[in-house]
């Protein structure tokens, strides 16, 4: 569907910037939209497309998502029959309810309010026929080049995209927060996470554009300032823990002290992402020799 241009959104040559509400804020987030001479590309459509009615195109020939989370795909509706592609590590969760569920690996009971809260807020609707893409495919719209750069960890097929010759490096959800890295989903990483982050370095761009809160950054240095704090929350967390183990506790235990949410956020898969998200910390600390496990799951710093 076509909609106007708003005063918020940002042009930068064939790139169009469709920044969501509060710059993204969850469960808003910024879209992207990339015109060519022969062809049109919108990257994850948002609630705030959903919300505007479309996007400002006549025609959209391709729905790039970057990875398989609810916020990025659900409006993928308002924008016709446009083929919807995203990386094959992640086809399986837009594929079907299932898949996008099995993604995020809840427990029981949390699981099923989640698929109720899709269902109604996200607009979800299965697509197996979509396309899949991997590290590196091209899409040539005229003038134009969108390249699929994969930067796993946030999901296992998380991509971003390299879009030609405006120099617009479109990061995702690698989204340069105060909150961090998120990294709590069954089909998380934390190191392949880090790898990501340390690629995004070495790309060549000169405005870079997330998903949630930032926007666009423009200039490299800037965005390299932006991505040090962002990297630099993991290490926090390892030293948080390595404190709080000073005493001998349990994984649910870390996850009522909380390290990745605030004591006292209550959110619906809080608990679940604590859990998954110790659970990687404690793993790499123990291969590090840095905690040991002196019980049945029982872990204190060495």
């Amino acid at each position: 569907m076509t909609a106007p241009w708003l005063d918020s959104d940002r042009r930068i040559g064939h790139v169009g910037v469709l920044m969501g509400a509060d710059n993204g804020k969850y469960p808003n987030g910024n879209s992207v939209l990339v015109q060519g001479s022969h062809g049109t590309v919108v990257i994850d459509p948002s609630l705030s497309v959903v919300e505007r009615g479309g996007v400002p195109a006549d025609h959209v020939d391709h729905v790039l998502i970057s990875h398989a989370h609810e916020d990025h795909f659900c409006g993928t509706h308002m924008c016709g029959s446009a083929t919807v592609n995203i990386h094959t590590a992640d086809h399986p969760g837009i594929a079907s309810l299932e898949g996008f569920l099995n993604i995020y690996g809840m427990a029981p009971g949390v699981r099923e309010q989640w698929e109720a809260e899709i269902l109604s807020k996200f607009h979800f609707t299965p697509r197996p026929s979509a396309s899949s893409f991997e590290d590196g495919a091209v899409f040539d719209l005229g003038g134009v080049t969108v390249r699929v750069i994969h930067l796993p960890g946030h999901t296992r097929g998380h991509s971003g995209f390299l879009i030609e010759p405006d120099g617009v490096f479109f990061v995702a959800d690698i989204d340069l927060s105060a909150f961090g890295p998120y990294y709590g989903d069954h089909w998380s990483d934390l190191e392949d996470f880090e790898r990501s982050i340390e690629a995004c370095r070495h790309i060549d761009a000169k405005h870079f554009v997330t998903f949630h809160h930032k926007g666009v950054i423009d200039g490299r240095a800037d965005f390299l300032t932006a991505l040090d704090r962002f990297a630099a929350v993991i290490p926090d967390r390892d030293r948080r823990m390595l404190a709080y183990l000073a005493e001998p506790h349990t994984i649910e235990e870390m996850v009522q002290h909380r390290f990745i949410y605030r004591p006292g956020v209550e959110i619906l898969f809080a608990d679940d992402v604590e859990r998954t998200s110790a659970r990687m910390h404690v793993t790499r600390l123990m291969r590090n020799s840095a905690v040991l496990e002196i019980g049945p799951g029982v872990f204190r710093a060495a």
